[in-house]
């Protein structure tokens, strides 16, 4: 009974935490990895588990993500194709050599997420003009980075949009929600006709995750967007430390 109690505040805090900024793989993946899993177990199953929370994510944040159809598609296709080469790397290679840079993505995207307003100004053109296309760039990385490893997805997704896009921050981090379902989509197809999951910890953590996902967007949606940022930012700092020093 512990570890199932365990198990469902980890991924109740994980869909939380992945609603309002991303990062919640932190929370859930070493509750398997403390659980017994092996690595590469936990992280294949870990991805399955979590999707519910971003569907809950995408759901909770309907009212602004109105009148984004177009550029979501859009921006969709891309994350699709940066999934894709992302699950392929993970189940092909060990990736010792990426899992080494990852704090260090983590903590550059979080620096970048707080220099957004003037790195906006720097690459993003005017708030009326066409939309920098190095943005479909960011996304296809950013998707192929979330699909390898899904810890601090949403911040590195954030920063790419914040700095493309001239929008309000809950708008364009609706879109990041949504983009952070695509990834996570395509990760659990691959994973689950692929990789070794183990579906007795997804049953569990699944339903918790996508409660946190509704609780996450509501949070969010309190928070004006100079504290969104901050938190954001605070926790993508935290999510790097995390990883080097894991």
């Amino acid at each position: 009974m512990t570890d199932l109690l365990f198990l469902v505040g980890a991924g109740l805090l994980a869909g939380v935490v992945n609603a309002l900024a991303g990062g919640g793989t932190l929370i859930s993946f070493p509750a398997l990895l403390a659980m017994g899993y092996p690595g590469l177990t936990a992280t294949v199953t870990n991805a399955v588990a979590l999707w519910p929370g971003y569907l809950g994510g995408v759901l909770g944040y309907r009212a602004e993500l109105r009148g984004q159809r177009r550029r979501a598609t859009l921006l969709s296709v891309t994350a699709v194709l940066g999934a894709c080469a992302g699950s392929t790397l993970l189940l092909l290679t060990p990736g010792k050599l990426f899992e080494s840079m990852v704090p260090w993505l983590v903590a550059f995207a979080s620096l970048a997420l707080l220099a957004q307003p003037w790195l906006r100004k720097l690459f993003g053109g005017e708030a009326d003009g066409p939309t920098n296309r190095m943005v479909y760039v960011g996304v296809f990385f950013g998707g192929c980075y979330g699909a390898y490893f899904n810890g601090g997805m949403g911040v590195v997704l954030l920063t790419v949009l914040g700095m493309f896009l001239h929008d309000n921050l809950h708008r364009v981090n609706a879109l990041r929600a949504t983009l952070a379902l695509v990834v996570s989509s395509v990760s659990v197809v691959a994973f689950s006709l692929f990789g070794a999951v183990r579906w007795e910890a997804v049953a569990v953590i699944a339903p918790a995750s996508l409660a946190g996902g509704f609780l996450g967007t509501r949070l969010a949606r309190l928070m004006p967007p100079k504290v969104l940022r901050g938190v954001v930012v605070a926790f993508g700092l935290g999510v790097a430390a995390a990883l080097a020093l894991r």
